[in-house]
């Protein structure tokens, strides 16, 4: 055999060898964990995320009681608590999905598993990783857009309410994820000319101070950064933003749903399917070093018109041109 054909013939072999180990496993049932600091309905069996993924994981070879399950955790709220569940999930699966930046963290100290992440603040800034073109670690997963988010967030909210100036931001102060939120938000109010209300919470109670100072203090708009904390208060978030008439904007198209004026974001379901994607090639023989952090490329504008007819104020044709879904 000439020295040419010795090449392209081992070439072929390389890029043909996670394919064939694949194809060899066939017959192996690969089981995913699942990680969230809020409870288990996060990714119960009928949760929108966990029908997702399991949509995700279909497309890429893996369906549900052929050679898919899946093990998943919540933790309530309790961060304290993720380590124990994770060890949990450990001793039984193949790689591990967190939503949030605490399941996340916890899983970089506490494993060596394949993780992937979404939903976990900037990997970067969070010292997650160094790098997300190269990992170099057991972590992979979605990114923040958060820099780019803010801007297009307030915006909105200028377009809804021109006389905006000030606007009261909302976030998990223990959350280093969603304080990096926070901090793209500031960043992009000030580029903007907009003033920012900072106002932290840690706890349930720390609302009331937080409805104190907008009440002594109030802003034209409210920015609530989401987590589990900031979505498990969010009714009195809304009802204090309905009874006092401030415009609100939100990360999830769910607060809306729920009351909410309006939100924009990336768009949850393509996000889940490029989780899914990761975690198939994780599955296949790829490791998470090698597999660069991906970005949300598709974003969705939800307006609530009940809300926004509360608040006494139409919304502007130019606003609802770019709505993706419009609650009546």
């Amino acid at each position: 055999m000439q020295r040419r054909e010795l090449i392209l013939l081992a070439a072929g072999a390389a890029l043909a060898s996670p394919l064939s180990a694949f194809a060899q496993n066939a017959s192996k049932f690969y089981r995913v964990g699942l990680l969230t600091v809020a409870d288990m309905a996060t990714f119960g069996e009928k949760s929108p995320s966990r029908l997702a993924l399991t949509h995700g994981l279909a497309q890429n070879g893996f369906s549900v009681d052929r050679n898919l399950g899946f093990e998943a955790r919540g933790a309530e709220g309790q961060n304290d608590q993720l380590p124990r569940l994770l060890a949990e999930l450990v001793a039984r699966v193949d790689v591990v999905v967190t939503r949030g930046y605490p399941p996340t963290l916890a899983a970089k100290q506490n494993t060596t598993l394949p993780v992937v992440c979404y939903d976990a603040g900037d990997p970067v800034g969070t010292g997650l990783v160094s790098s997300l073109a190269h990992p170099g670690g057991t972590l992979t997963g979605v990114s923040d857009v958060s820099a780019e988010m803010t801007p297009k967030r307030l915006e909105l909210l200028k377009l809804f309410a021109p006389d905006l100036r000030r606007v009261a931001i909302l976030w998990d102060a223990d959350n280093l994820g969603m304080t990096l939120r926070y901090r793209a938000a500031e960043t992009g109010a000030q580029a903007l000319g907009i003033d920012v209300q900072p106002l932290g919470v840690r706890e349930p109670a720390d609302y009331d101070r937080a409805f104190e100072a907008m009440t002594r203090d109030v802003p034209d708009a409210i920015l609530m950064v989401t987590d589990y904390l900031t979505i498990l208060n969010r009714k009195p978030v809304l009802e204090f933003a309905a009874a006092h008439r401030l415009p609100a904007i939100f990360e999830s198209p769910s607060v809306v749903r729920d009351g909410g004026l309006m939100s924009y974001g990336p768009d949850e379901g393509e996000v889940l399917d490029r989780v899914a994607a990761l975690v198939a090639r994780v599955l296949k023989g790829a490791t998470p070093a090698e597999l660069p952090f991906e970005r949300p490329t598709k974003f969705e504008l939800a307006i609530n018109l009940k809300a926004a007819k509360a608040l006494g104020r139409d919304v502007p044709q130019l606003l609802l041109a770019q709505a993706d879904e419009v609650i009546e």
